[in-house]
């Protein structure tokens, strides 16, 4: 059998037990014995057994389980609440000041969660009622709370950035800190989309003064700015420790862990039932994550054994195509397998196929599963299939999904064009974890 024929069929294979509505794990798991027993005989059981081991004994994972349950605490401590109404008053007076109230609180929120989907259905139960409720257009509202959540799985801390890196083999922190930049400039677009739009059309936000009513936009500046500096301590602990070199990704998410509880004590809502909770998601979710992972990683190695993998590179030399089409290929077969599959199991499948390819043309590996985490997040944003759209749906059920649609597509656009600039100036990727490096 040619490599062609045992890359395709695999992915065949794989492709249609997920559409059959297999759990990712399990379609990973069939396809290895398969393979296992095809390739190797049941004498190669022993080796998917020292493979899970192998991969479930990863250090840098250990990163993954505490970054969710640093996530899960904040959100029950009632961090959120601070965070929504400080931002309120720190604004000031801006038309469409919602709109802006969106999206920066959707950035605060990756910086301390990182899961698009938790953060689209969040504001969507939370934020966009009130959005109705002063009079702001509904698409458009909508559209903010989309596109905001999206920028989660880039900034830091990211667990779809930890599982790239293990998977590629590259550093954990140079790929988290990686996202930080991307995502500020990509917050600092959606800003300008949106005064644009107000400019060119005042009628998608209420007046100012009606919009000013609410109690929240009441206060002190510099009463909120206090009321911030707990929660910004949070990031220090999680990200500043890594830019200066003071901890490993790993260790900063423990320190977060024990700062997201000091949170929750110094709020008044450390109980032990919240505690067991935050616990009990964490471990469902990271537990999930990991089974996927050990079984993808048989997978690739699987591919490695039969010598597709090999040969898929010997034929990327053969097509002869320039660095610029090639890295347009590598972005493309993603982002159309993110509509319709589950982030995490397609990077498992393509990391390893993309391998030998960045080897061959040397591009940056930061910067380059830096754009990929992005197009991820762009996959999950676009209709039809787009699961951060289907999140936001089951928050707000009365909206009809093609309006979701008409409002997820200019924060597409947006992201696409993001992704365009940052693959003609990789620095803005590359510069902050060439400072690591340094450090």
């Amino acid at each position: 059998m040619t490599w062609w024929m045992v890359l395709a069929g695999a992915m065949s294979v794989l492709l249609v037990l997920m559409v059959l509505g297999f759990p990712v794990f399990v379609a990973f798991l069939i396809l290895n014995v398969v393979g296992l027993l095809t390739m190797i005989g049941p004498s190669g059981f022993g080796m998917f057994a020292n493979s899970v081991f192998t991969t479930a004994n990863i250090a840098e994972l250990a990163a993954v389980p505490l970054f969710i349950l640093m996530g899960e605490l904040l959100f029950r401590s009632g961090a959120m609440e601070v965070v929504l109404d400080s931002l309120d008053r720190l604004i000031g007076k801006i038309r469409g000041r919602q709109y802006v109230l969106c999206i920066l609180l959707s950035a605060v929120l990756g910086a301390l969660s990182g899961a698009a989907m938790a953060v689209a259905g969040l504001l969507g139960r939370s934020l966009y009622p009130t959005m109705r409720k002063r009079g702001y257009d509904e698409q458009m509202s909508a559209g903010t709370l989309l596109g905001g959540a999206s920028l989660d799985p880039i900034i830091p801390p990211s667990v779809l950035a930890i599982i790239i890196a293990t998977l590629a083999k590259v550093s954990t922190g140079q790929m988290l800190i990686a996202g930080i930049l991307p995502g500020l400039m990509l917050t600092a677009m959606f800003l300008v989309y949106v005064f644009a739009r107000l400019r060119l059309n005042p009628a998608l936000a209420p007046d100012l003064s009606a919009d000013l009513l609410d109690a929240n936009t009441r206060g002190s500046a510099w009463g909120a700015i206090a009321r911030l500096l707990p929660v910004s301590a949070i990031f220090f602990l999680v990200v500043g420790l890594v830019i200066l070199g003071v901890a490993t990704p790993t260790e900063s998410a423990a320190t977060g862990v024990v700062g997201a509880l000091v949170l929750a004590r110094y709020y008044g809502s450390l109980k032990l039932g919240m505690i067991l909770e935050g616990l009990k998601s964490a471990v469902h979710i990271a537990g999930m994550l990991l089974i996927v992972m050990c079984c993808a990683t048989m997978f690739s190695q699987l591919l490695t054994f039969s010598g597709a993998l090999q040969q898929l590179g010997e034929m990327v030399m053969h097509l002869d195509l320039s660095p610029g089409w090639m890295l347009f290929v590598l972005l493309a077969v993603p982002f159309t397998l993110f509509l319709v599959l589950d982030s995490v199991s397609v990077l498992m499948v393509l990391v390893p196929i993309y391998l030998p390819v960045l080897a061959i043309y040397g591009f940056d590996p930061i910067w380059f599963w830096t754009l990929i985490l992005i197009v991820a997040t762009v996959g999950a944003l676009s209709p039809p299939f787009g699961y951060t759209l289907f999140a936001f749906k089951s928050a707000v059920p009365e909206m009809p999904m093609r309006d979701i649609f008409r409002a997820a597509w200019p924060y597409v656009w947006i992201i696409t064009f993001g992704i365009l600039l940052m693959a003609l100036f990789p620095s803005i990727i590359t510069y902050l974890p060439g400072l690591m490096s340094r450090n």
